[in-house]
């Protein structure tokens, strides 16, 4: 295993809200996003979320609160959680999740990514 460089993985790729793996652990995944704009509402059954920002900021709209995010701080959305991220500006962001989540959890619309994804 070699050593990652987030800066560099995020060169790589240029489309928002398309989760690209950087490692795995066990059987969970590492995965770089660039967001910007808004997501669309969903939930992930059977996983907890975790989002780190890496560069910039963000929020994450639930039904009764959002939380808002900059560098250097995460947030762990509950399995089953309703959520919505956002950010107004190009947004860098770590997620930890299992293998196989999908990034629109049970939803599937423009912007469900596919999985996997290596860079």
């Amino acid at each position: 295993m070699a050593k990652i460089n987030f800066e560099e993985k995020l060169t790589k790729f240029s489309d928002h809200w398309s989760p690209r793996v950087v490692a795995e652990m066990n059987d969970y995944q590492f995965k770089l996003v660039k967001l910007k704009g808004e997501f669309v509402w969903h939930n992930h059954v059977d996983t907890d979320e975790v989002f780190i920002v890496v560069k910039g900021s963000m929020g994450i709209e639930m039904e009764h609160e959002t939380i808002m995010l900059g560098e250097g701080e995460m947030y762990v959305v509950a399995k089953g959680v309703m959520h919505r991220p956002f950010a107004e500006e190009e947004c860098h962001v770590m997620l930890v999740e299992p293998q196989g989540v999908v990034n629109t959890g049970e939803l599937e619309g423009d912007l469900t990514a596919e999985n996997d994804v290596w860079v």
